[in-house]
């Protein structure tokens, strides 16, 4: 295994959030974490992953009307 196991604290830092925030994210599994014992950790992989899902890539005027021409 490769991956340095991260504490809350480091991925709150690294996302530049509160620790709160990445207790929510555990909460609404909305990140992948490992359970060690009673502590929660996350694989540095995770982190990236987390980030490149919700990454939003800009549109252009036209992308954007048939977008919402599609979904409307």
């Amino acid at each position: 295994m490769d991956d340095e196991l991260l504490t809350p604290d480091e991925v709150a830092a690294r996302l530049r959030a509160t620790p709160r925030f990445v207790r929510r994210l555990v909460a609404e599994r909305r990140i992948a974490f490992v359970k060690v014992g009673r502590l929660v950790r996350f694989e540095a992989s995770a982190v990236t992953a987390y980030i490149d899902r919700n990454r939003v890539v800009p549109m252009t005027r036209a992308q954007l009307r048939g977008y919402l021409g599609e979904v409307a």
